[in-house]
């Protein structure tokens, strides 16, 4: 079967989207199947081309456009172009909006089924800007299936249009984010050790991703300064924090909290992430609204106790007390509390760390991802 997957952003774009489009077209290609992403780029000029083979999937970027329809325009035609060259089974879109709407539109145009991912801001956010509305309530109405990865997804998108939508959860590839031991020249490498003031070890709290409004930037450093003042602790953000208003908002409490140990790592590879998730006492993840981050999924199959916002997918992923702990949303007070909690009680760390693993292992594998795209397309009379 030749699967065309379109995704507004691919690797080695940053970002959650990016890291799930690549997994997938992985996934498939080593089910047997021929994939091609198609994923515009601002690396490239505008309509230019570039396409290479990458883990046994053909990635094709192409230039975008500054002007969003020109962009799509692009997108449809290359999509009409390579099917009349080498016939697409399927079009698979991962994202709503551009992406969405432009597999539907070539679905309908070229007669080919279209299966429409939908991954959380795309409905969240973009169906509220009236500038892509008509390309959201489009894509519901007309995609051939559509398919999420969160129950409040499924919620929010029947809200638009109630048709039947696939839950099909992220899965993770637990022989590879697992437990490790403890990676002691990583810590001193990127600073985590102060030899010089006496602090050659403190505990961790760790994020992972963007870290910006949106993933409760704000609640998470007000609760990490209440904690820095019980214990002396350490911050590890495993990525960014977003350009803009979000850096500045961390430069300003570096500078009112002299005492604080932030460490911001920039990209971090996934192929690194594990050995940064061994550094870690007690992941945290205080979203306003998510989706099924990576990064929690993640966290959990490596054993680390997770404390999360009761939001979007981690509803799905968390059981509060079990495999990890609920917090209210926008309460560094509570947050605070909860991380003093698990870092003071190891044997609460280590049950809660157990826990969340055997959870990923049991519901979020790869191959149950797989499995459940393959029955979808096995629903549009395809044969997989």
């Amino acid at each position: 079967m030749k699967i065309a997957l379109l995704s507004e952003k691919y690797t080695p774009d940053i970002g959650g989207l990016a890291i799930s489009a690549a997994r997938f077209a992985r996934l498939l290609s080593s089910a047997g199947h021929e994939v091609q992403v198609f994923s515009p780029t601002l690396i490239l000029p505008p309509s230019e081309i570039r396409t290479l083979s990458s883990d046994g999937v053909i990635v094709t970027r192409f230039g975008a456009h500054k002007r969003v329809d020109d962009s799509l325009v692009y997108w449809f035609e290359l999509i009409v172009e390579e099917h009349h060259r080498s016939s697409f089974d399927v079009l698979h879109a991962y994202f709503l909006t551009q992406a969405g709407f432009v597999a539907t539109y070539a679905g309908k145009y070229l007669d080919l089924p279209s299966v429409i991912s939908i991954r959380g801001n795309d409905i969240e956010r973009a169906a509220f800007d009236p500038s892509k509305f008509s390309h959201v309530m489009y894509t519901l109405q007309n995609a051939s299936t559509l398919t999420t990865n969160t129950s409040e997804l499924v919620n929010r998108a029947r809200a638009f249009f109630d048709r039947e939508i696939n839950l099909i959860p992220n899965g993770i590839d637990s022989d590879y984010f697992k437990p490790t031991a403890r990676n002691e020249k990583l810590a001193e490498a990127i600073g985590l050790y102060r030899v010089p003031d006496g602090l050659s070890h403190v505990p961790v709290i760790g994020f992972a991703g963007e870290l910006r409004e949106k993933k409760g930037l704000r609640t998470l450093l007000h609760a990490y300064a209440q904690v820095n003042k019980i214990r002396p602790a350490a911050l590890l953000i495993v990525g960014q924090v977003r350009a803009g208003e979000d850096q500045q908002t961390v430069a300003e409490f570096q500078a009112s909290n002299p005492d604080s140990r932030i460490i911001i790592t920039g990209y971090i590879s996934p192929n690194d992430l594990p050995a940064y998730y061994s550094l870690m006492d007690v992941f945290v993840h205080p979203s306003l609204r998510d989706g099924m981050p990576n990064a929690l999924l993640e966290a959990m199959a490596c054993e680390r106790p997770v404390l999360v916002t009761s939001v979007g997918g981690m509803l799905d992923v968390v059981k509060d007390g079990e495999n990890g702990i609920f917090v209210p949303i926008k309460d560094s007070d509570a947050l605070a509390r909860a991380i003093d909690k698990v870092l003071a009680n190891a044997e609460l760390r280590k049950r809660l760390g157990k826990a969340a693993r055997q959870s990923i292992i049991d519901c979020f594998s790869l191959q149950k991802e797989l499995d459940r795209n393959l029955t979808v397309y096995r629903k549009l009379g395809l044969h997989p």
